[in-house]
């Protein structure tokens, strides 16, 4: 079984970059299972083409009599969904609603059943116990980080790559690849690519800024279906290749943290880097 995850801050892309894989596979014959882990439950909006009820929004409603058939649904391309769901905006803390969601998850069984993957797109960079739950309790043996060339946008990945060193150990890989969205030009590209070979992790999928994502995501679809010759479509079934060909047993130039090839940077580090780039592309 593979078990993905997806991290990256709001709003840059992991949804939709999630739900596409999530797609493809499942066309394949995989037998795929997506958990939103996000609060605002839309991580599932392109596959079910609807909103669907959340866990946490079940577990208040029915309690002790909680079922599978209330939680997980069947989408688009057999892809099955599940959202966590968190609290009302104020109201309490998202991370810790999460957390109740999975652990319901796991009681049911459903984490533990006949999938061929597993795909968990997560909200934010980690500074939360609730968010780090998949790679915190190793429900997620790959994480990919979702960034733009935005500083902001790799200052948040930089964290995620933190909670990821933190949780995998000597003897286990988690940071599996940086997936570079919303590219612009050739410059977004060079910083995206300076910024993973300043930390090691490498450069798994590349998405170039596109009319057609955004008109998919209008007309509520998968880009991958609305425009499968694309750039996009292509790099995206290049990452679906990567993914369940991925082996960090055998992916030696960025597993061993014990010789620090993956190294987050600190946070003089990374003001520094963002000297860097200010300087050496005059913004």
């Amino acid at each position: 079984m593979k078990k993905i995850a997806f991290y990256g801050k709001g709003g840059i892309g992991k949804s939709t970059i999630a739900a596409n894989i999530s797609a493809l596979y499942s066309a394949e014959g995989g037998k795929v299972l997506h958990i939103g882990c996000d609060p605002k439950a839309d991580s599932t909006r392109l596959l079910m083409r609807r909103r669907i009820p959340t866990v946490l929004e079940q577990l208040e409603k029915l309690n002790d009599g909680l079922t599978e058939g209330d939680i997980l649904f069947e989408g688009k391309h057999g892809v099955w969904c599940a959202e966590a769901g968190g609290p009302q905006a104020g109201m309490g803390c998202a991370g810790l609603g999460i957390t109740s969601a999975v652990n319901e998850l796991e009681r049911l069984g459903i984490m533990s059943g006949s999938w061929d993957m597993i795909v968990y797109d997560v909200l934010g960079d980690v500074v939360c116990g609730g968010f780090s739950v998949p790679m915190r309790k190793h429900y997620a043996d790959q994480i990919y980080i979702v960034t733009s060339a935005d500083y902001m946008s790799l200052y948040a990945a930089n964290n995620i790559l933190k909670g990821c060193r933190h949780y995998s150990g000597k003897d286990r890989n988690l940071a599996a690849g940086l997936i570079l969205n919303h590219i612009k030009n050739n410059q977004e590209m060079m910083i995206g690519c300076r910024f993973a070979d300043r930390t090691g992790i490498p450069v798994a999928a590349c998405l170039r800024e596109s009319s057609e994502m955004q008109a998919a995501d209008y007309k509520n679809a998968l880009f991958t279906e609305v425009f499968p010759e694309g750039e996009n479509a292509m790099e995206i079934r290049f990452l679906l290749q990567r993914i369940l060909e991925y082996n960090e047993e055998t992916d030696t130039g960025y597993r061993s943290y014990g010789e620090q090839e993956i190294h987050p940077m600190d946070e003089m580090q990374i003001e520094g880097f963002r000297k860097e780039i200010l300087y050496e592309y005059k913004m």
